[in-house]
């Protein structure tokens, strides 16, 4: 008697079946706990100054923040006493002045770019796209020497021009760059219908193309308003009077004038975290999708 052999296909496991399926759950607890553990240690320096912004000089200086739940002291007087400080609500307003114009500006701009780079056609349009990106691994440090000299012949390097202009000159290319690639991924049957319509092109830029872009123009006004609002080194370069200076200045100087109270630089630090903060968490939901736009199909 002869027997059949079962088809290969008949003993072959199911596709997509695991061999070990305790693998994957063991895979993703130890996914989990490595961002558990990333997340905590990059939260622990905000917790140490958060604490130490709370709690009196003489508690600092005898025990670390780790130890205050040992021995809960609190106080508000630090807040006071930078709040009160001469200058702060100026400095603070100062920041605000220069945030603000610096985030719209390169987005109006690198908007514009980005759609001539996305939704038109030119001549030299790739390799002017190159030279855009290459931009981006210039330091902005090489650019400081000749952007004072230049703004010192406009007589504009003594307000905030300088650094309104520096700000979103330094910030066109990543923003660009960030904005076309968003754009690209937007169906070419609309700009074709909005022609069709007889949309110009100012015209299907300002109404189809910016509504649709609302994810990655939050996304770039995060990231630029952090970058611009935490700003030190351009703010001590372009910023040439006193009281034009933002928050940033002030904080750091009072390393100089207050070098053993890290009370007063913790809780000014905590004040200085507090804008940047509330604006990421209001835009947290569009800046997730505009950075993972194009992604996915």
């Amino acid at each position: 008697m002869t027997t059949i052999d079962a088809p290969a296909s008949a003993t072959r496991a199911p596709l997509g079946a695991t061999r070990n399926p305790e693998l994957p759950s063991v895979a993703r607890l130890a996914l989990h706990a490595v961002i558990i553990v990333v997340v905590v240690l990059w939260l622990l320096p905000s917790v140490g100054v958060l604490i130490t912004s709370f709690r009196p000089p003489t508690d600092i200086s005898s025990s670390g923040w780790w130890t205050v739940l040992e021995h809960p002291n609190f106080t508000l007087d630090n807040y006071q006493t930078v709040i009160n400080a001469p200058g702060f609500w100026r400095t603070l307003f100062n920041s605000f002045i220069i945030t603000i114009p610096a985030v719209i500006a390169p987005i109006l701009i690198a908007s514009l770019a980005a759609f001539g780079f996305a939704c038109t056609n030119f001549p030299g349009r790739n390799a002017l796209f190159m030279v855009v990106i290459a931009l981006m691994v210039v330091p902005i440090q090489m650019g400081f020497v000749p952007a004072l000299h230049f703004f010192r012949t406009l007589s504009i390097g003594s307000g905030y021009g300088a650094i309104w202009i520096a700000h979103t000159a330094y910030a066109l290319p990543f923003a660009i760059f960030l904005l076309r690639s968003f754009f690209a991924q937007i169906p070419r049957d609309i700009l074709d219908a909005a022609s069709v319509d007889g949309a110009s092109r100012f015209r299907t830029y300002w109404s189809i193309i910016l509504p649709l872009a609302r994810p990655a123009l939050a996304s770039l006004a995060v990231l630029q308003f952090l970058w611009v609002w935490n700003d030190l080194l351009m703010a001590l370069v372009f910023i040439q009077k006193d009281e034009l200076e933002p928050l940033t200045q002030t904080t750091a100087q009072l390393i100089g004038t207050y070098a053993q109270q890290f009370n007063l630089l913790s809780a000014s630090a905590v004040i200085l975290m507090i804008v940047p903060l509330f604006v990421f968490l209001a835009l947290q939901k569009h800046f997730v999708r505009g950075l993972i736009a194009g992604a996915v199909k």
